[in-house]
C-alpha cells in the first residue's frame, strides 16, 4: 500500500519520512488545525526535499481561487479536499486534486467510486482526530482506488493489507505530540504497511 504521512510542518520530520519509505506528505492548510503550517513555510520544506515523492496540500471550506494559489505557492503538487464542494469549485481548479469522503454510513464510501478518493471516519473536527472507521465496511468492495484513513497506526495498518487497498494516510498515529512526528512510529508504520 502507498504510504502518506500528513500533517508535515517540519523539513526534518519531512525527510524522515521520506527516508522511511513514505511516498507522500501531506501539508495541512487548515488554519484551525493544530497542524496548520502556512504555504509559505510549506514551500521552504518542499524546494529542499528529493524528486519523486508528492506533496499534498490539505484544504477545508475554502474557494478555488484560494486552492489554486497556495498549491501553487507552496510547490505542492495535489490538493486534498477535506469538504463536500459543488461541482463547480471542481472545474475551477487548474491543479490535480483528489476528494475526501468524511463517512458516516457504508453507503458513503461508494462515493466517486470511479475516481481515487481518500476515505475518512466522519468527525466534527477535520482531519487528525485518530477517529477509526468501521473496517466491515470495506468487505467484499473494489478497494483499489480508495486512500484509508482515520485511527491508523503501526499495530493496526498491517491487517489492512487483505482489503486491497491503494494506500493509507496517517496523521496522529505517528506522532510524539500534533505535528511532531515520532521516527519510529513512522518507520514501523511504513514497514507494516508494506
Amino acid at each position: 500500500m502507498k504510504c502518506k504521512i500528513c500533517g508535515i510542518t517540519s523539513y526534518e520530520d519531512a525527510m524522515m519520512a521520506i527516508e522511511a519509505g513514505a511516498d507522500a506528505l501531506g501539508f495541512v492548510f487548515y488554519e484551525k488545525s493544530p497542524r496548520y503550517i502556512s504555504p509559505k513555510d510549506a514551500k521552504n520544506i518542499i524546494k529542499r526535499l528529493p524528486p519523486f515523492v508528492e506533496k499534498v496540500g490539505l484544504f477545508v471550506n475554502v474557494d478555488a481561487q484560494i486552492i489554486n494559489s497556495y498549491i501553487q505557492e507552496s510547490g505542492c503538487t495535489l490538493a486534498q479536499l477535506h469538504f463536500e464542494a459543488p461541482e463547480e469549485l471542481y472545474k475551477q481548479l487548474f491543479v490535480p486534486f483528489i476528494k475526501v469522503i468524511r463517512a458516516k454510513s457504508k453507503e458513503d464510501i461508494l462515493k466517486y467510486n470511479d475516481e481515487y478518493r481518500l476515505v475518512d471516519a466522519y468527525c466534527e473536527a477535520y482531519g487528525g482526530a485518530g477517529k477509526r472507521i468501521n473496517i466491515e465496511w470495506f468487505d467484499g468492495i473494489d478497494n483499489s482506488k480508495i486512500i484509508l484513513a482515520g485511527g491508523l497506526d503501526s499495530s493496526n495498518v498491517a491487517s489492512l493489507k487483505e482489503y486491497g487497498f491503494y494506500g493509507v494516510d496517517v496523521s496522529s498515529g505517528v506522532e510524539k505530540s500534533h505535528g511532531i512526528k515520532d521516527s519510529q512510529k513512522v518507520k514501523d508504520f511504513i514497514t507494516n504497511a508494506n
